[in-house]
């Protein structure tokens, strides 16, 4: 494992739970359970993937990490800032080294303000530059993620959805940060566009030294992007380990059914498709024990019991699962 001071972002334990609220008083009657102690590290210069079905609570850590969501409990810790405690000074400071690109291309850029305004606008608010020096900052940037200059003074309904996120991206290294939170980047766009964004999201990681933390539902994007890749289900991470070994040798059933669905070009590569019966379980009563437990085609009794510790196996370097079956107990 690295060591500790080379990490660029720590993250312990994270809880962020949604209070549901009845009756006329409002009382809190429960509480749903998004994001259900997860910690991970990154590296500075490593991309991390953060995998899962949708609804498992992968935007959520994303939104908490740079406190748009408020946490539960755990830490947060980005170079040497308590991000959940930090005062305003200190969260602005932290918020100027980690970037978002969102999921939605269209929506998240506002269709009334010119692409020299979206990219530019954190450089003015920020950074104070304004006038022609701003233009030409501005400019530097759209060429850098494969825009033309001119296109400063085009609105975002003028672009295609790929020419979209690559403003959006653009937007995101207009501060030059540090880290920058990738929240499925491509899953709204053609696959024939997706391998450019992915491909353009490499060359400005080597160009600029970037660190990523990479949200995705799609192991194949993963594979291609990711160093690390930590497995979500139901708010919990059930399996990290580096790329090569993940995809080698996956050891939780939830992490091989998502393997399975991967689609092949050659038909010698397809192997039989892992279908997993029953429905999510609700982040508002989950199962007792293992959250997996209900759609497992390996459960047995003590998976509806216990959950499974999330510990190291002691046979694979840094592959950490949380399954009774993978754990041999």
């Amino acid at each position: 494992m690295e060591n500790a001071n080379n990490y660029l972002l720590r993250v312990d334990d994270l809880k962020t739970y949604f209070a549901i609220k009845k009756g006329l008083l409002r009382r809190t009657v429960g509480f749903v359970k998004a994001v259900d102690g997860v910690s991970f590290r990154i590296c500075p210069g490593q991309t991390l993937g953060l995998v899962g079905e949708s609804g498992c609570g992968k935007t959520t850590v994303a939104r908490t990490i740079v406190r748009l969501v408020p946490a539960t409990s755990g830490r947060i810790v980005f170079e040497d800032t308590d991000v959940l405690s930090a005062d305003k000074s200190q969260l602005r400071k932290v918020r100027r080294n980690i970037s978002l690109i969102f999921q939605d291309p269209a929506g998240s850029l506002n269709p009334r303000m010119t692409v020299g305004n979206i990219v530019g606008d954190p450089l003015r608010v920020l950074e104070k530059i304004t006038g022609s020096e701003l233009a030409d900052r501005v400019a530097i940037l759209l060429t850098k993620v494969g825009l033309a200059a001119d296109h400063i003074n085009r609105y975002p309904h003028e672009f295609s959805g790929g020419q979209r996120q690559r403003i959006g991206i653009a937007r995101a290294l207009a501060l030059e940060p540090k880290l920058v939170i990738c929240d499925e980047p491509v899953s709204a766009l053609d696959v024939s566009i997706q391998s450019q964004i992915l491909n353009l999201l490499k060359d400005l990681q080597e160009e600029f030294g970037l660190t990523y933390l990479f949200i995705a539902h799609d192991l194949a994007v993963v594979k291609f992007s990711c160093d690390v890749v930590a497995v979500m289900y139901m708010g919990k991470i059930v399996e990290q380990a580096d790329d090569k070994e993940l995809y080698g040798n996956p050891l939780h059933p939830y992490t091989r059914a998502l393997m399975s669905a991967i689609p092949h070009v050659d038909p010698s590569l397809r192997g039989k498709r892992t279908a997993l019966g029953g429905e999510v379980p609700s982040a508002f009563e989950p199962p007792k024990g293992c959250p997996f437990h209900t759609r497992c085609p390996l459960a047995e009794a003590k998976c509806s019991e216990q959950m499974p510790p999330f510990e190291k196996k002691s046979d694979h370097q840094d592959h950490f699962v949380a399954c009774w079956k993978a754990n041999g107990k």
